[in-house]
């Protein structure tokens, strides 16, 4: 825990008793969750690996992180030396939050991995989502891209577009007919149909939105995209060739935007951090978003490194909003610089606070949550103690980004 101002304690103090709309998870249904063991390792997974990575782990020995068949002492072994390099990073940091808040510990070290895995093994069981999410977390609804439907609450499906668009072998095409029970297209206006009766099923199901990444889109052209469809019906392999697949791949694009804008289906957008960035640059938005303005984006991770230009862009795209998944975690002073900036420029009404962005270890939503509700409060209030605004002002604008603004973007959302 870090040390507060006045101001800064009673606005986590106030912002612990809100219920909120998390953004954006890939928690898959609690089952899955259930089906497999769970220790300390756990709480390195996901995002914490990519720090590990950094500090110079290599994939086999991550590997054997997992390999329950291995002792948990020697396991600890092989991560202790990694983990001393990256446990004062943000992603560290989420970790020793969630030991320390959910299972009790002070640290994650020599003395602590062994009871701490005891106890997230006992913690392992049904009714985990609801015990984290709804009653640590105040948790209402959280949007999950698992790639399926069949989510209890308070998880909400946001589907892979993207499948639909980036298609790249026969056998694709036939999977993705099959699993909608529907024949193979025999040409292009064929899967633009199968993609609307894919749309319309997620959407009965409970879907409120689709995802896509921000990437480079060349305007679309039907007859280019035909060709590279016709290659491939008769079975040919476009992977290699990027002069086939991006026309093809824009076409679908821009198509399924459309479509999911004919449903109601909020187009959540990947932009930024992941791999190499630069092919995932938020100023794709530009051209994108201006060629659909019936459409409605949710911009993912301020777009960071690129935070500016992400800003940028939603202060003058009135059809583009603000998501904060993963951005407290990837670093809190970059979100904090942000979020300062964000109230300089952008309406408060087009930003959506958190959200988690994980998937197997759903218990380290509490401590991305945690340090939220801190950058938050830095950021207010050194405004409020600066009289730029009030309290109640604050905690307005709060309650637009945790829960006001969620459920008005995303109109589908039910919420029970």
């Amino acid at each position: 825990m870090i040390s507060c101002t006045k101001t800064e304690q009673k606005l986590i103090d106030a912002m612990s008793e809100m219920d909120i709309i998390d953004c954006h998870e890939h928690l898959p249904p609690e089952q899955v969750r259930l089906g497999s063991p769970q220790d300390v390792f756990t709480l390195m997974s996901q995002y914490t690996r990519r720090d590990l990575f950094s500090a110079g782990m290599d994939e086999k020995a991550w590997k054997r992180l997992y390999d329950y068949d291995v002792p948990l002492a020697k396991r600890w072994e092989t991560v202790r030396p990694f983990w001393r390099a990256i446990r004062h990073g943000s992603y560290a940091r989420a970790a020793l939050l969630t030991a320390k808040i959910v299972y009790g510990f002070d640290d994650i070290d020599d003395h602590t991995y062994a009871p701490l895995s005891e106890k997230i093994a006992a913690e392992n069981t049904p009714g985990i989502y609801r015990r984290i999410l709804c009653d640590r977390c105040r948790i209402r609804a959280a949007l999950t891209q698992c790639n399926r439907t069949d989510v209890d609450s308070p998880l909400v499906s946001v589907m892979p577009g993207r499948a639909l668009a980036k298609v790249r072998t026969r056998q694709s095409l036939e999977k993705l007919a099959g699993d909608i029970g529907r024949r193979m297209p025999e040409n292009l206006d064929d899967w633009v149909d199968l993609m609307k009766v894919c749309l319309d099923r997620w959407a009965d199901q409970g879907a409120v939105g689709i995802k896509l990444v921000s990437q480079h889109n060349t305007p679309a052209d039907a007859g280019t995209a035909q060709a590279a469809f016709d290659r491939l019906l008769v079975g040919e392999e476009l992977v290699p060739d990027q002069r086939a697949l991006e026309p093809l791949e824009n076409y679908l694009t821009h198509h399924v935007i459309d479509l999911a804008a004919e449903r109601d289906l909020v187009v959540a957008v990947h932009a930024g951090i992941w791999g190499d960035f630069r092919n995932l640059d938020c100023k794709h938005m530009l051209t994108l978003a201006a060629a659909h303005p019936q459409a409605k984006f949710d911009l993912y991770h301020l777009g960071m490194p690129s935070v500016r230009d992400c800003i940028v862009i939603a202060k003058n795209m009135p059809n583009v909003f603000l998501n904060l998944a993963w951005c407290h975690i990837i670093s809190q002073v970059q979100t904090c610089s942000g979020i300062d900036e964000m109230l300089d420029q952008v309406p408060v009404t087009k930003v959506l606070g958190f959200g988690g962005d994980y998937s197997r270890p759903v218990e380290k939503v509490v401590g991305h949550l945690h340090m939220a509700r801190e950058d938050f409060a830095t950021v207010f209030g050194r405004r409020i103690d600066r009289g730029l605004m009030s309290f109640d002002e604050a905690m307005e604008i709060l309650h637009q980004w945790l829960w006001d603004n969620p459920r008005r973007l995303y109109t589908r959302l039910k919420i029970t």
